[in-house]
């Protein structure tokens, strides 16, 4: 595999730095745009405290199978400029959308052969992308930990599931700040409040809280693939039957057991309190087989021969 800097130019023309993984034969190749979670993450989906290390092990399955990737630094972070917490839902998703179309004017890669992989808020992003008619549409779609209801209902619903994790006197307690936490920045119309002393991005909240992702699933007419793990306290399983009875065409989800929302395989009660012990651990290799496998046979073999 090789490595290659590129830049997108975001819709206010600001460059999205990032790297497009290449496989070793000639091209153009057939790419996959990877969309991360939320927060400040890096193209590697890391923040400064927590290495995610989503991006490497996935570009390199995709290239030994002749696949090409692009993943790219989010707004304020890694080698991109821009300010993380001023950055809302809606901005979020159009820097996917240039990044799309960057990915597709790239001599490297068969326009016609994109498929789209995120996970949790980057999985809602797929779905817009998949389902939106522009001049370039995703051939494949992947969607890991992704929700399939309004977003007001899956933060509620997550917040449910954490506390339900948590220890018995601790849950009311955790409940009523969830609470607090959703009246505060849908109330304000800042860009940036303090939530309990704490700064948060408010205008990415309000427009998470506002949006729907299921009109987006029932107008995708490319094949999707889901997989949420039967462990993950932070998207409901139940989920994907949503999105299996939502998406018109061909549609094939997954419960994994042990799976939980960091992609790691867990044998412990699902916590928050796991997640630095699994984040010591590498990315399931077979959830990476199973979506590499799945990618293969839906993306358009290379054009070998043909880059200049």
């Amino acid at each position: 595999m090789a490595e290659i800097e590129m830049t997108a130019v975001a819709d206010d023309g600001l460059l999205l730095a990032g790297a497009l993984a290449l496989p070793d034969e000639p091209g153009p190749h057939p790419a996959v745009l990877l969309l991360p979670g939320s927060g400040p993450l890096d193209r590697d989906a890391n923040t400064r405290r927590h290495r995610m290390q989503l991006g490497p092990p996935l570009a390199a399955a995709l290239a030994a199978n002749g696949i090409a990737s692009l993943r790219y630094d989010r707004r304020g972070t890694g080698a991109t400029s821009g300010n993380w917490r001023a950055t809302g839902f809606i901005a979020t998703r159009r820097d996917a959308e240039a990044a799309l179309r960057a990915l597709a004017d790239r001599p490297e890669v068969r326009a016609d052969a994109i498929g789209v992989l995120g996970h949790s808020e980057g999985a809602v992003h797929a779905m817009a992308l998949a389902a939106r008619t522009s001049d370039v549409r995703p051939t494949a779609v992947v969607l890991l930990a992704g929700f399939a209801r309004p977003g007001e209902d899956a933060l509620r619903r997550q917040a449910e599931m954490i506390a339900g994790s948590l220890p018995a006197p601790v849950r009311p307690l955790l409940r009523t700040l969830a609470d607090r936490y959703l009246a505060r920045a849908a109330a304000t119309s800042s860009d940036v409040a303090r939530i309990a002393g704490i700064p948060v991005n408010a205008r990415w909240l309000r427009e998470l809280l506002a949006h729907d992702p299921r009109p987006d699933l029932a107008t995708i007419r490319v094949p999707v693939l889901a997989i949420t793990g039967d462990k993950d306290i932070q998207v409901d399983p139940a989920d994907l039957d949503e999105i299996r009875r939502l998406v018109p065409g061909e549609s094939e989800i997954h419960r994994l057991p042990g799976l939980t929302h960091l992609l790691r395989r867990s044998d412990a009660r699902p916590s928050l309190r796991t997640y630095p012990r699994q984040l010591r651990e590498p990315i399931d290799p077979d959830l990476v087989t199973r979506v590499t496998g799945w990618l293969t046979s839906r993306l358009p073999a290379s054009t070998k021969g043909t880059t200049p």
